[in-house]
């Protein structure tokens, strides 16, 4: 009698926080796909890039808030989370980690500064291949039915066959009606920054203090970008990798650099 195969273990993640309505779309959308375990923080994590918790104690919460589905909040940044997940609560690394579904866009540039991708970066780093998810829209209220629709596909894809451990997908999902999505695009990233600014402001004891604004610029016209994809109602699938070695460069200066 053949060996029957155990269900993959799949460690999710986000950066809104355990309790965001993203992150339990995402549980919905592939909790029978196999075990899934929840280490997420306790609190919005927006913006923390790969930070890690070095000079205060972190602490791991058992929740309740996915009916059936292990979980725990846990105080410090994503990437904490899945260091955790992998060294005290399961004791081994899952067979994928996601990341998600982020309330907000993280295509481009945005990669860079994102929790939810850095959560994912870091699960590759561990030999884990991994998938963040990102819907453009920022609202609480956000509809996530054709997002969890096609991170499942995805998840599905990825599960299917036998990739590089240290896979990591970008993966963003226009704010549209599935029946508007016009399917998956596999894309580079687009060169684009944010034009920022600070307003400056005083608090009521006259002290200045500063808001970060700024406006979302692309400056990359190219039609196989993700930004291009998502403005064109596609679902973008960006493969991103921890190595930023530049080699074209590296190559160009062991040439010109020689003594």
């Amino acid at each position: 009698m053949p060996k029957r195969k155990e269900k993959p273990i799949i460690l999710i993640t986000n950066d809104d926080g355990v309790t965001a309505p993203g992150i339990k779309n995402l549980v919905e959308a592939v909790k029978d796909l196999g075990k899934v375990v929840v280490v997420a923080p306790d609190k919005p994590q927006s913006g923390m890039g790969h930070a890690i918790t070095i000079g205060s104690p972190l602490r791991l919460n058992a929740v309740t808030y996915f009916e059936g589905i292990e979980a725990y909040s846990c105080t410090g940044t994503p990437v904490d989370c899945v260091k955790l997940a992998v060294d005290k609560v399961l004791h081994r690394k899952p067979d994928i980690c996601l990341s998600g579904i982020n309330h907000g866009a993280n295509h481009s540039i945005n990669v860079i500064y994102s929790g939810t991708m850095s959560a994912a970066v870091e699960a590759a780093i561990e030999s884990i291949p991994s998938i963040g998810f990102s819907l453009l829209d920022y609202s609480i209220e956000a509809d996530f039915s054709a997002a969890a629709v096609y991170a499942r596909k995805i998840t599905e894809l990825v599960l299917a066959k036998k990739l590089d451990k240290h896979l990591v997908l970008n993966v963003n999902f226009p704010a549209v009606p599935e029946d508007q999505i016009k399917g998956i695009k596999i894309c580079r990233q687009a060169y684009a920054k944010y034009q920022e600014d600070f307003l400056e402001r005083q608090d009521p004891h006259g002290r200045r203090y500063y808001w970060l604004t700024g406006e979302f610029m692309n400056f990359d016209k190219g039609r196989d970008t993700d930004v291009w994809a998502l403005q064109n109602n596609y679902v973008s699938v960006v493969p991103v990798q921890f190595d930023l070695t530049n080699y074209v460069l590296k190559s160009k200066l062991e040439k010109s650099w020689k003594h």
